[in-house]
């Protein structure tokens, strides 16, 4: 033998035996251990609960509910008939000389209303008239117009756009974004679809990391290989299919810190998960995102925010929808979310310092006392008791708060101890 062919076989033998290693390492590394095994067994129990529960679960029509706007994902060719319906009712209106104007659903805080059974907030099918000739709505029908023909256009030539493209296609009209993005909610529900049905998407906030797979637009997607930064959670939500995961759980993060820290620690793989984050408030996309992955796997959330009124309300707008949105509740919510931390009555359990707690303001005091009124709180005892024991402390804290014990104790100490004993509410 050749010394060149030796040496060429020596070299392919040990590539292959770093290979080996390599990817032996990567298994082991997403094998948890018999401990973490253990400590899973309460999430076990927890998603055959939920299961139970959404198999239970009823719709408004099977409630006796029919006074509210539905709303569903209708085809760009379904959507774009129902904006030509609205468009040919407007135009015979104004050939019987009757004026141009819209009846659109009424969006407004008194239209809302909580369905204890759904857990979710729903709107009420209470109509407002949007007319031409009324000095006081003829800028917003105007508006309502040519939002409407913006639409039928994107849909027309199958593409998706921002709401920021929609806005400078006609700066003097919308002049502020925020009257354009008001319209397009007006629209969705005068067009009974989901405002995702009207190819106008926000621009990418959400980001996911860990234990799952899916095709987005037929690419393919692993999650547990999108880096510390994790994958950005597509705004064309109808474009993601084939979900897998061997997740036990999913975790929703209030903040892009967190949510960090746990992507670089790879939490994911020591309990396997799925790691979400809106980075505060969540977009329409994330809210589609989660709703759709636990449905598809059928597996339980698990809540980790701040301890202040502001990281609750987050989880409320995932829960029971957002009172702006509340006509497109049922694609938006995701029932059942498990409050895991940071809670008040953790401060004492995990003795976080004093100087690691905040004091409240007086709008966090305010809210916080409105919380306490809201019909899905009320209804939760556990989740009373930590609202009232916050009042009363007139104290929160972050999730980074846990860092004063060491940067690696929320995943290693706090998130552990938490999935072992069935620490949620």
């Amino acid at each position: 033998m050749s010394s060149a062919s030796a040496t060429k076989r020596k070299r392919a033998s040990s590539s292959k035996a770093k290979a080996t290693a390599k990817a032996t390492a990567k298994a082991k590394a997403k094998k948890p251990t018999k401990k973490q095994t253990q400590d899973l067994a309460a999430v076990r129990t927890l998603k055959e609960e939920l299961n139970d529960n959404r198999k239970k679960s009823k719709t408004l029509n099977e409630l006796g509910i029919r006074d509210c706007i539905v709303v569903e994902e209708l085809t760009p060719e379904q959507t774009m008939r129902n904006i030509e319906r609205i468009i040919c009712t407007a135009a015979l209106q104004i050939l019987d000389k009757r004026g141009l104007s819209y009846n659109v659903p009424s969006r407004t805080a008194t239209n809302q209303m909580y369905v204890p059974e759904l857990d979710r907030i729903v709107l009420k099918a209470v109509n407002t008239k949007l007319n031409f000739t009324s000095q006081s709505s003829t800028k917003k029908a105007t508006i309502f117009t040519r939002v409407l023909e913006l639409c039928h256009k994107v849909l027309r030539t199958r593409i998706h756009v921002t709401k920021r493209d929609l806005f400078y296609t006609d700066v003097n009209l919308f002049e502020d974004q925020k009257n354009s993005d008001a319209v397009l909610d007006d629209i969705a529900t005068s067009v009974r679809c989901t405002r995702s049905s009207l190819n106008v998407v926000a621009s990418d906030k959400g980001v996911v990391v860990g234990r799952v797979q899916f095709k987005e637009a037929g690419d393919e997607i692993d999650c547990t290989k999108q880096g510390i930064g994790g994958k950005a959670i597509p705004p064309h939500i109808d474009q993601v299919t084939d979900i897998r995961s061997d997740a036990e759980f999913i975790l929703v993060v209030e903040k892009d810190a967190a949510f960090m820290r746990l992507a670089e620690d790879r939490f994911y793989n020591s309990y396997p998960c799925i790691i979400i984050t809106g980075k505060g408030q969540p977009d329409v996309a994330t809210r589609l995102f989660l709703k759709r992955i636990s449905e598809s796997l059928n597996i339980p959330v698990l809540g980790l925010v701040d301890s202040d009124p502001s990281g609750l309300k987050i989880i409320s707008v995932y829960m029971q929808g957002s009172k702006n949105m509340s006509y497109d509740s049922a694609s938006l919510t995701t029932r059942n979310i498990k409050w895991l931390g940071v809670r008040p009555t953790d401060f004492e359990k995990y003795k976080i310092p004093e100087e690691c707690l905040i004091a409240m303001s007086p709008a966090d005091i305010r809210t916080g006392e409105l919380l306490l009124k809201e019909p899905f709180i009320v209804q939760n005892e556990e989740w009373c008791k930590e609202i009232r024991l916050m009042l009363k402390l007139k104290k929160k804290a972050e999730i980074q708060a846990l860092s004063v014990y060491g940067f690696q104790y929320l995943t290693q100490v706090f998130l552990p101890q938490k999935i072992r004993d069935a620490d949620w509410i």
